[in-house]
């Protein structure tokens, strides 16, 4: 059963750095594309990253040069850095591969 776990939201100051990293028992992510998705309130899902198995990356055009998506040597894990956080990137981050959502982890940045 395809379960997505996302680790490492919190509460960050501005200009601070987070990690927020995938796994999911069930799939090797080697042959799946591996996204990373975020929503504000009252705004559709929005893509942030998105790593594939042989390595090709797309980003969303408001995280270029800030965030950073990689996966693990075993193609276990996916993880998006972010660096350099704004408050406007306040919202909940998704993992999503195939049909299958994450819960969703908080990323918050103060002021």
């Amino acid at each position: 059963q395809v379960q997505l776990v996302e680790s490492g939201g919190g509460l960050v100051q501005a200009g601070g750095s987070l990690r927020l990293t995938c796994v999911d028992s069930a799939i090797n992510f080697r042959m799946r594309p591996v996204a990373w998705y975020r929503q504000a309130p009252g705004n559709e899902r929005e893509l942030v990253a998105q790593i594939t198995g042989g390595g090709s990356i797309i980003y969303g055009e408001s995280v270029k040069g800030r965030f950073t998506i990689s996966d693990d040597n075993y193609k276990l894990s996916v993880t998006l850095h972010m660096k350099n956080l704004k408050p406007e990137v306040t919202t909940v981050y998704y993992c999503y591969v195939l049909i299958f959502w994450g819960q969703g982890t908080q990323v918050t940045v103060s002021s």
